[in-house]
């Protein structure tokens, strides 16, 4: 289907190219930050958006602890490794995404047309820590789309302790910490260079 955008111009994409910008062609993982605060009704919205992407069998093993305190900030930083310190340290708002294993005791409420899937992830170690982690993946990628679309910006990281993080922050051993996300307004020297990405060709093949 071709849509008209708000360009007037016609487009296989029913988003306007604002939007494709926000969330996609301008959009970037930012390195530093003002010093503009990210509200508790800016992380709410986004997640009232995003909460409506897919999960396999709308497991949603996502968890997020807001790390907003001093304390919990220093307690975090001392897990990250050194090139993500300083910036984790300065950012208005640092997200801990998480995967919970424990994610089936949910099935009841969320995927309630099929009785035995609490059983089915119980009764399976492997089975559930995989659907969590690669579900867990999903969803963050969702929340760093729904960071853009509230006009901020997401320095999301993986160079970190998780370990450390899972007993610092999870320590109830169910959570299985995925990506350290710092949020906020761009500051001064944010970007890195943009770098190439992968043609149509180079991707996709049609059989």
């Amino acid at each position: 289907m071709t849509v008209t955008a708000q360009t007037g111009q016609n487009t296989p994409l029913a988003l306007d190219e604002g939007a494709q910008d926000l969330l996609f062609r301008n959009a970037r993982t930012a390195n530093t930050f003002t010093d503009e605060p990210v509200t508790d009704e800016q992380i709410q919205a986004i997640h009232d958006l995003v909460k409506w992407g897919p999960t396999s069998m709308n497991q949603q093993p996502l968890r997020v602890v807001l790390v907003r305190t001093p304390e919990a900030r220093q307690r975090l930083v001392a897990h990250m490794s050194d090139n993500n310190k300083d910036k984790t340290g300065k950012a208005p708002l640092v997200a801990i995404l998480a995967a919970d294993t424990d994610f089936h005791e949910e099935m009841p409420r969320v995927f309630p047309h099929f009785p035995g899937a609490k059983d089915m992830f119980a009764a399976n170690d492997e089975l559930r820590e995989g659907n969590a982690r690669l579900n867990g993946a999903l969803q963050i990628a969702y929340f760093i789309l729904g960071v853009r679309a509230a006009g901020l910006a997401a320095g999301p990281m993986t160079g970190f302790d998780a370990a450390g993080i899972d007993a610092e922050f999870f320590p109830d051993g169910k959570h299985r910490t995925q990506v350290v996300v710092n949020i906020g307004k761009p500051g001064d020297g944010a970007w890195f260079d943009r770098l190439p990405r992968l043609s149509y060709d180079e991707v996709f093949r049609t059989v």
